[in-house]
């Protein structure tokens, strides 16, 4: 058995990056990586644009392009970091239940119930029953990295997937907030009927009591029923609009103060949950649901900085919602790097 000491004095970071199915071409296998990621092909309730069940491959394939030196952790490869085989069970499953989810959506955009029909009723309830196996699967994976000393990082799909993660995080940290990067709040009570929808990603995250803090940043597109669970949460929920933050940015305040101001509001452990949708769409233009605004990638990578700069630490986080294209898995790539050197250096 090679031992990690070998792979580290046999690869050169320097080389053309190998097609070897691991992240950056990286020489790691799961028992050698401090990082384990996984990839998860999964966009059944999308609303709008599809092809996010594509992201962890185009994240994958892009990988190979980057150099490796990073500015704020130069060794941070050294950590090991991989990323198993994109599970082709769940890629065939989202297939069969996407065309499904999209009778159900089409059915509530032309103005009818799905109580009223009962056939659309058992659909629903079927595609519960298959994201909560994706839930289940992601859940038990992690935990099993989690209880070998590892951190885990996801890659979606779109942005319901990390939910089993968080579950998996909440069995071993009794406190934990979430850095919550979005152009969305996401606090949709199953929305368009379903449970586990993208949009419904916090609001179930926040059934969790471990949780005690989000921290919501780029939000820009939102109802007025979140808003009203944002204003009723007592302090749990903080959101940072894109247009107040844009009028602070034009009024002079430095962006650096302005992440001070986020990071003093989470918890000691921070989970970050990262919708590249909170980008300004010219990074990721094939994410699911783009909205005009958002933040500049080294916006973001400044405000993990301060994470780290005020002592708090990074436990675990996913990049989701990259679409089906080459920049953007290019970007996606970048930031899932970016994330994993941060995250070792919290420890």
């Amino acid at each position: 058995m090679v031992t990690k000491e070998e792979i580290l004095q046999n690869f050169n970071p320097n080389d053309i990056g190998i097609d070897n199915g691991n992240f950056l071409g990286l020489p790691f296998d799961y028992e050698s990586a401090n990082i384990i990621v996984f990839g998860v092909p999964w966009e059944v309730t999308v609303s709008y644009g599809g092809g996010t069940a594509s992201g962890p491959g185009r994240v994958l394939a892009a990988s190979r392009q980057l150099d490796i030196y990073d500015f704020d952790n130069p060794e941070g490869w050294k950590q090991g970091i991989f990323m198993g085989e994109i599970p082709a069970h769940i890629q065939q499953k989202n297939e069969a239940k996407r065309q499904d989810a999209t009778r159900i959506i089409e059915h509530l955009e032309q103005g009818y119930r799905i109580e009223d029909d009962p056939d659309l009723s058992q659909i629903l309830k079927n595609i519960a029953r298959e994201c909560q196996n994706v839930n289940q699967w992601l859940f038990d994976n992690a935990t099993a990295a989690i209880n070998q000393g590892k951190k885990v990082a996801v890659i979606g799909g779109d942005h319901s997937v990390p939910l089993g993660y968080i579950q998996a995080l909440a069995q071993h940290y009794p406190d934990f907030g979430i850095l919550h990067i979005d152009a969305h709040a996401d606090l949709r009570d199953a929305y368009e009927g379903f449970q586990y929808s993208h949009a419904s990603i916090m609001f179930n995250a926040l059934q969790l009591p471990q949780i005690s803090k989000l921290v919501q940043v780029g939000i820009r597109d939102i109802c007025q029923d979140e808003i009203n669970i944002i204003q009723q949460s007592n302090g749990r929920i903080s959101t940072y609009y894109d247009p107040m933050l844009k009028q602070k940015l034009y009024a002079g305040i430095p962006w650096l103060e302005i992440c001070k101001q986020i990071v003093a509001e989470l918890p000691q452990q921070v989970y970050i949950s990262f919708d590249v949708d909170g980008l300004d769409p010219k990074l990721c233009p094939n994410t699911g649901t783009p909205v005009p605004g958002g933040l500049e990638l080294e916006q973001t990578y400044c405000l993990f900085r301060e994470l780290l700069h005020s002592g708090r630490q990074i436990i675990g986080f996913d990049i989701c919602e990259v679409g089906d294209g080459e920049w953007d898995g290019n970007v996606g790539a970048r930031a899932v790097y970016k994330l994993c050197n941060l995250m070792a250096l919290s420890q």
